[in-house]
């Protein structure tokens, strides 16, 4: 895997509302789509959210995973991951409830709560598809993200019975020694996919600085037992991405993290991202991995093992 990258696509997450981008799918049959062409330009994880079809809100509903679900594992072998973030708004009981009801190869884990606001995503916004939009985000500024000590062991008790492994998303450099609390504990079980993430407004910001330092205290608290994943947010998510590559780490684009794929400009797609940066790694004498190189590396449980 010396001159492999992960690539994980997450394919609409639960902040950027239909409104802000055409291409951001919430239809069961485009977030397919969508999943199935981001796998086929090179992505071996896929992280998937749900949508309400009709408003595009996000949903924790398992009948509204049922939907697309199945399509997308019969159209690709990449590995799905699904979210047990959600939303900043969803109780922790919505968030999980799509993740127990299909008993998934890996699914997200926030290391921690934070403040996580995009209020001024829409400032110019003149007119709304959806009436819940516009303040859906005015009230992140009031959001709090809640991601409890309790909440996390209780994440991690759920799902080990299921055998779902984790990816563990940390907005800033506490969420790695929250790892390591659980790591202690032997709670949470090596080897760990990290993903550290960039640019979020009340996490770690997404200078470059930032990519080292949250690396080299990974190095430290989990030496050779961890897998190293990046994302950048907005307008950090390809040189964040780039860097990350440079280091040896593996990567996440998609529409949940960023609406573009240049400046000013909003990309077409999921696959659009894929393909950037496959592009860019291959620049360096890099190649996407497979999903099954990514299950190996991850130590998946396989996709005939989950109830998709």
């Amino acid at each position: 895997m010396a001159n492999k990258v992960i690539i994980t696509c997450a394919i609409t997450g639960g902040i950027h509302t239909p409104t802000l981008s055409d291409a951001l799918p919430y239809k069961p049959a485009d977030l397919a789509t969508q999943a199935i062409e981001a796998a086929e330009a090179g992505a071996a994880i896929l992280h998937i959210h749900a949508r309400d079809p009709e408003t595009g809100a996000p949903t924790g509903s398992p009948d509204v995973y049922r939907q697309f679900l199945p399509i997308i594992k019969q159209g690709t072998d990449a590995v799905i991951n699904l979210t047990t973030g959600g939303s900043p708004d969803m109780t922790p009981e919505d968030r999980l409830a799509g993740a127990l009801a299909f008993s998934p190869e890996m699914c997200s884990l926030n290391m921690g709560s934070m403040n996580f606001s995009f209020h001024d995503m829409g400032r110019k916004v003149k007119e709304w598809k959806f009436p819940w939009e516009d303040q859906y985000i005015l009230d992140s500024e009031k959001f709090i993200f809640r991601n409890t000590f309790a909440d996390i062991r209780r994440n991690y008790e759920l799902l080990t019975d299921h055998g779902t492994r984790f990816e563990h998303e940390c907005y800033d450099i506490g969420h790695l020694y929250n790892l390591a609390y659980f790591a202690d504990k032997g709670i949470a079980k090596p080897p760990f996919f990290i993903q550290s993430i960039f640019g979020i407004l009340g996490g770690i910001g997404g200078d470059l600085d930032n990519v080292m330092f949250m690396k080299r205290t990974a190095d430290r608290l989990f030496g050779s037992d961890y897998v190293w994943s990046v994302l950048g947010a907005g307008k950090f998510q390809m040189p964040v991405c780039t860097m990350a590559a440079q280091l040896g780490g593996n990567v996440r684009v998609g529409l949940e993290d960023s609406l573009f794929i240049g400046r000013g400009q909003l990309a077409s797609s999921n696959a659009q991202q894929v393909e950037k940066i496959v592009r860019i790694i291959r620049e360096m004498g890099l190649e996407p991995a497979t999903p099954d190189e990514a299950r190996g590396l991850l130590h998946l449980k396989g996709a005939d093992r989950t109830k998709i």
